[in-house]
């Protein structure tokens, strides 16, 4: 899929979000679906947008489309925790078909908000353990979706930042202090680190300021490199930790492609993008009549690595050959 340039996007979704009152928007003929959209990001986000994009494409294909048949609504979190609950209050009492929405931090709101509104997440870490779902197989209530990850595939991580980096003999696991989910990786982490004999710490990612100065400690010591968990700070800092990484010379192993796309050494994970594709099918058929609850909760099936070689080199790092040949892509 070529990506929908974010120009493009911003018009669409500019379009799609008409500026009519509750009232008159409730007042839509039945065939005009509602559609909501709950992120956490911020409304100019690239990656957020190339996502959404990806997400509008595979409803155009299945026959929606903005402005004859269905509206979208959406809401941006911009990494703000009470924001994203004013949202999910508003979309409860808006009471869309159905809410997109990206991640614990907005499907939690929403679940205090609504037992009614179906709620289709592209992605969330552990949805049963959150209590947003009864199972995988049958999730019970108005909530479902697709899992990001395993957690024990956090071990993975580590296990790549030895290979691409063998004198690594120390790591600072970036994890958002916001979400539990930070816990469970940095714990399937640790695992691994005990058979690497590698030394892992965990960092807490609140604001930009407390990353920068926990990287810089970290870096002052040789031998460090970073392993950046899954989580929306992660994503909002984005920019920000690559460069560090950059300058303090640190190989570091990244959650997502977009890190290694953006000067990033490495990531390993699954691809977001295609996510969002298989959550408008989801979107789709509870739009023609299915319930969330018997849409099971899908878990991803492939994992990309993506090397960036030009990164590799300006750290002075020779990848392994064998590694290469593992890749799904290689950035030179």
């Amino acid at each position: 899929m070529v990506a929908m340039r974010r120009r493009d996007l911003v018009t669409l979704l500019g379009g799609a979000i008409a500026a009519l009152p509750l009232a008159a928007r409730a007042q839509q003929a039945d065939r005009v679906r509602r559609i909501g959209m709950l992120l956490t990001a911020a409304a100019d986000d690239p990656e957020s947008l190339t996502r959404v994009g990806a997400f509008l494409q595979a409803l155009a294909q299945l026959g929606w489309t903005v402005g004859r048949n269905v509206r979208i609504e959406s809401r941006w979190g911009a990494g703000n925790a009470e924001l994203i609950r004013k949202h999910a209050v508003e979309f409860a009492e808006l009471a869309p078909d159905v809410i997109l929405a990206h991640g614990s931090s907005t499907v939690g709101p929403l679940l205090q908000a609504t037992r009614t509104v179906p709620i289709v997440f592209p992605i969330v870490s552990e949805p049963v353990g959150a209590g947003f779902i009864d199972s995988l197989a049958r999730p019970g209530g108005n909530a479902t979706g697709f899992t990001s990850f395993e957690f024990s595939m956090s071990g993975k991580w580590l296990e790549l930042l030895k290979e691409i980096a063998p004198g690594v003999t120390r790591a600072a696991v970036l994890r958002d202090a916001t979400q539990g989910s930070g816990n469970s990786q940095f714990a399937a982490i640790q695992t691994a680190a005990s058979l690497l004999r590698v030394q892992v710490n965990a960092v807490k990612m609140r604001d930009a300021s407390e990353i920068e100065r926990a990287v810089e400690a970290f870096a002052r010591s040789p031998n460090g490199g970073l392993i950046v968990a899954a989580g929306p700070a992660a994503t909002r800092y984005r920019d920000l930790i690559v460069t560090l990484a950059s300058r303090h010379k640190l190989p570091a192993v990244y959650y997502a492609r977009f890190f290694v796309a953006g000067g990033g050494l490495t990531s390993y994970g699954t691809d977001f993008i295609d996510h969002y594709r298989r959550a408008a099918v989801y979107v789709d058929k509870i739009l023609r009549g299915s319930k969330p609850s018997d849409l099971p909760v899908e878990q991803p099936t492939k994992f990309d690595l993506v090397i960036n070689l030009i990164t590799a080199k300006a750290l002075g790092l020779e990848v392994p050959p064998t590694l290469l040949a593992r890749a799904d892509e290689v950035i030179e």
